[in-house]
């Protein structure tokens, strides 16, 4: 594509997908979107693209991967709109997340550390606790977490805790896993955290079999956060060259008095 860019101006539909692997389909589609400025035509009627066009795609292209497929369309409409402010609110959005993102996970290793330090001063249950074969019940439980038990109940209505019934009695039985991710809540919302953020965290323990084997996760986790922030920078640079590029075009187009 760089040859086509230095021999003319005016490109096809092809020059601009070849050099991304992309269909000529999906180029008219991110014209028709708005993700791409509107393409010249020739007096047949056939689109016309220019470096500014392929400089649209580049900053799409690169600001995918850390913002995501929709907000990326909406920046890049924003820009090609002249709502360059708008466009800067999302992008400061996309960043807000990471953060909050970061925090979280965060928040998940403090409380895991609280958890195992725990766990190392007081294993198992306790003898006291157990109030039945395989597990404990939720008197308990609530009391070694200086809990109420409606608390609990509330937990396992919203899924953060998931205790098996006695088959006799019909008592709310917590073996270890449920005694683990009671733990884990309590750790959480403790932090300040909402039920509903913590769900999906106590779901990726239980994923991942237990606490030890969540280390990995973790470690998966901090990448993918790593990844996203990089994301996010390659997508910067390439929106402020096309900004330039848009800044310069507009430029060339006022006459001179």
């Amino acid at each position: 594509m760089g040859r086509n860019l230095q021999s003319s101006d005016r490109l096809r539909p092809v020059d601009l997908a070849r050099g991304h692997g992309l269909s000529t389909q999906a180029i008219r589609n991110y014209e028709e979107t708005g993700i791409l400025p509107a393409a010249g035509r020739t007096p047949h009627g056939y689109r016309t693209y220019t470096s500014l066009h392929a400089a649209a795609l580049r900053a799409f292209l690169a600001l995918v991967p850390g913002h995501g497929h929709q907000t990326a369309t909406s920046i890049m409409r924003a820009v090609n709109q002249g709502s360059a402010e708008e466009a800067f609110h999302l992008i400061d959005e996309s960043h807000a997340q990471l953060l909050d993102d970061r925090r979280t996970l965060q928040a998940v290793e403090s409380a895991l550390r609280d958890l195992e330090r725990t766990e190392a001063s007081e294993p198992g249950v306790g003898s006291d606790a157990v109030s039945g074969p395989g597990g404990t019940f939720i008197g308990p439980l609530a009391e070694q977490l200086g809990i109420g038990p409606a608390t609990l109940r509330k937990w396992e209505r919203a899924g953060l805790v998931c205790p098996r019934r006695d088959p006799l009695t019909g008592y709310r039985v917590y073996d270890e896993a449920a005694v683990r991710d009671a733990r884990l809540a309590h750790q959480l919302r403790r932090g300040g955290y909402l039920l509903e953020q913590i769900a999906p965290l106590i779901a990726q323990v239980r994923a991942a079999g237990g606490l030890e084997p969540l280390q990995a996760a973790l470690c998966d986790w901090h990448g993918r956060l790593s990844a996203r922030g990089r994301a996010l920078l390659t997508g910067a640079a390439e929106l402020e060259a096309y900004l330039r590029e848009r800044g310069s075009g507009l430029l060339r187009a006022i006459p001179d008095n």
